[in-house]
């Protein structure tokens, strides 16, 4: 009888101890719901390697012979750090420039395998270095910085505070229904809470609603709190 507590493999183990309990292969996998070639395949490898060989190996393993040099992979991820606004092709042509060969899908091969491959990945690697180390910001760097704030800025991060300090709302077409005609959906978001409130509607509310969804929450100006307005 063979004894588990880890899950990935449990269900492997119970199907070779209910077989070995009944006494009856078929029987054993016909109520595990496996075929007869996986009991075998799983005793197999217990007797070959023990109860760790039941878990899975992984078929695809690295080929450290297509990787690059040490001594360039350290300089990509170098230049990644160094310039992070700038992607994989340029990495490569300027790196080619001091002499180190490796292609745009190369750069980025490493990228990915240090969690660089993203602008915004590469300069979080900046500011975890400047945190721990104290380095004097280039003038890309200062840049690159300076974009992704802007970036931020323009993407719509912005502060809220309470429930109802700033709602967000959307209207999209969602199709034409036999017997109802167009139909809308209007969704309102309170961006503290992310409580959204969608609504399907027809074309003649969609105004109406456009006009009290505006006005559904808002700051009462004698309370230190939201009040809540109906429609």
């Amino acid at each position: 009888m063979l004894n588990t507590t880890d899950k990935i493999i449990k269900h492997k183990v119970g199907l070779l101890n209910l077989a070995e309990e009944l006494g009856n292969v078929s029987k054993a996998c016909k109520m595990m719901g496996l075929s007869r070639d996986t009991f075998y395949r799983y005793k197999s490898a217990v007797e070959e390697g023990g109860i760790e060989s039941l878990f899975d190996r992984s078929r695809r393993k690295p080929n450290l012979k297509n990787r690059v040099d040490e001594q360039v992979e350290a300089a990509v991820i170098r230049y990644a750090i160094e310039f992070p606004a700038h992607g994989q092709h340029r990495a490569s042509n300027e790196l080619r420039k001091q002499g180190l060969f490796v292609s745009g899908s190369g750069v980025r091969s490493i990228w990915l395998r240090h969690e660089l491959a993203s602008f915004k990945t590469r300069l979080k690697a900046l500011e975890a270095k400047v945190a721990t180390e104290g380095i004097i910001l280039t003038e890309s760097q200062v840049a690159a910085l300076e974009r992704k704030k802007y970036d931020d800025e323009a993407c719509g991060e912005i502060e809220t505070h309470h429930p109802g300090y700033l709602g967000s709302q959307d209207t999209f077409y969602v199709g034409t229904f036999k017997g109802v005609g167009r139909v809308y959906q209007q969704t309102f978001v309170d961006t503290y809470s992310k409580v959204a409130l969608p609504s399907c509607i027809r074309p003649k509310r969609l105004l109406r609603l456009l006009i009290c969804l505006t006005t559904k929450y808002c700051l009462s100006s004698n309370k230190n709190r939201c009040q809540y307005y109906g429609s």
